[in-house]
């Protein structure tokens, strides 16, 4: 059965293209599957049928119809799963390092959806065939805590609660440099690249907003171990925000120091914990991802010795 739902247009998104529009609403549809809606009419703006780039107004009505879930057609695998928490309704999931969360472009094989449904009987399929069960999404070398529905009714719940920021996103992250303070904010709006569109970039004048609240919880000689808490989820948030201001993540390829990585082949981040109200039962629930082998070990090299102390997350910001 066809699902609608309806949006407001407030003054944060007056302006915006009508596909990026409903690509920032929860469930958090992908632009081109929004696009495809949009074109095959199942998307209406006060009533009336317009392109992907039509430009929002203020309080304007938006309409969207969610068709009916088709037969599923990806491939299942199997792929070893590290679960933190499961039940009928959702799933949360310790994603490793080298995992993409679905298919995209020619990649159809060996995603954390293809690990899924080789693991589970049933996925909500709001957001489609390539993304079944996924409401936020992970790069594909960050790790760590990572929520996933298993219904319609409870990805619904939890795309409100992350496009709301009820969702509390606590992150681990090895920066270069060595912060004086012990904690401070980012806040930043952030857009697409305007010169390399496969980039995201802090952009003053049509960038979204972006805030990012960090607290030093390790110093070294060079660099610096951060917990990271979000109030927003922009594309490369954490990344995009500690590059500029010279802090870059240790190991990140796009954003980050060509040299001096440590030998570290990924950028050092990691979702530690994740905490959101169950859809269903209506309960809080809070999640700990233990960080991976490789950042735990490069951690001791930095501590000059083995085993280390361990971490403290208790954000204080």
């Amino acid at each position: 059965m066809d699902e609608v739902l309806n949006y407001i247009v407030t003054e944060e998104n007056a302006g915006d293209r009508l596909d990026i529009f409903l690509a920032g609403q929860p469930p958090d549809l992908s632009r081109s599957y929004v696009k495809r809606l949009i074109s095959e009419g199942a998307v209406r703006v006060s009533g009336r049928r317009e392109k992907p780039s039509y430009k929002v107004k203020l309080d304007e009505l938006v309409e969207l119809v969610l068709p009916e879930p088709k037969e599923l057609s990806l491939e299942a695998e199997d792929i070893p799963l590290e679960v933190l928490y499961e039940d009928e309704d959702l799933i949360v999931i310790n994603k490793g390092a080298g995992m993409i969360v679905h298919p995209v472009g020619d990649i159809c094989r060996g995603t954390l959806v293809n690990a899924l449904l080789g693991y589970c009987d049933h996925l909500s399929q709001i957001n489609g065939v390539l993304r079944l069960g996924i409401v936020h999404r992970l790069d594909k070398d960050t790790t760590g805590a990572l929520v996933v529905a298993k219904t319609d009714k409870a990805h619904l719940d939890l795309a409100r609660q992350f496009h709301l920021r009820e969702v509390k996103k606590v992150y681990l992250a090895l920066v270069h440099g060595v912060f004086k303070e012990e904690r401070g904010t980012i806040e930043l709006p952030i857009g697409r690249h305007r010169k390399d569109r496969k980039k995201m970039a802090v952009d003053e004048l049509k960038g979204r907003e972006a805030v990012t609240h960090y607290e030093v919880n390790e110093r070294f000689r060079r660099h610096s171990l951060l917990k990271i808490r979000l109030e927003t989820g922009r594309t490369h948030q954490i990344r995009v925000h500690l590059a500029y201001i010279h802090h870059p993540l240790v190991g990140d390829p796009v954003y980050g120091r060509r040299k001096d990585n440590l030998g570290f082949e990924r950028q050092a981040l990691h979702a530690y914990s994740l905490g959101f109200t169950h859809p269903i039962t209506g309960e809080y629930l809070e999640f700990i991802a233990p960080p991976p082998e490789d950042m735990n070990r490069l951690l001791e090299k930095l501590r000059g010795c083995k085993g280390g102390k361990g971490f403290s997350f208790e954000f204080q910001g």
